[in-house]
């Protein structure tokens, strides 16, 4: 079974380069424009993760994160924020709304699939092993 991730991106490039990245390693991309349109799918969709930008029209990846993490359905999905910004604002921020990871753009891809594999591995449920 493929995971999905949803990916919330203003930028259509970005969202045609993440659907790129991250389908060549067999997840599932449910690509949004917007913070709004990204809250329209999680109404009714539980995603295995998600990268949403920080700045975006409607809506910013910070109080999409904000929101995800307070709805007890959503709140173990792992959200990796991404941002042009590197500065202890923006990740003090991240960490306030409770993001599991910041990811600075330009994405490395090498990196966004190691990030993202990982938080996901530590997510799932763990089969009971044989005593």
């Amino acid at each position: 079974m493929a995971y999905t991730i949803l990916v919330a991106d203003d930028e259509a490039a970005i969202r045609t380069m993440l659907d790129v990245i991250l389908s060549a390693d067999g997840y599932l991309t449910v690509a949004v424009p917007d913070g709004r349109a990204a809250l329209e799918y999680l109404q009714g969709h539980t995603p295995d993760a998600m990268l949403l930008d920080v700045s975006m029209p409607h809506m910013d990846g910070f109080e999409i994160c904000s929101r995800v993490k307070r709805i007890k359905r959503l709140r173990g999905v792992p959200v990796l924020l991404m941002t042009t910004v590197d500065d202890d604002h923006t990740r003090d921020h991240a960490r306030l709304v409770g993001a599991d990871d910041l990811l600075h753009k330009p994405l490395s891809g090498k990196s966004l699939r190691a990030r993202l594999s990982s938080l996901i591995e530590a997510r799932r449920p763990r089969s009971a092993g044989a005593l």
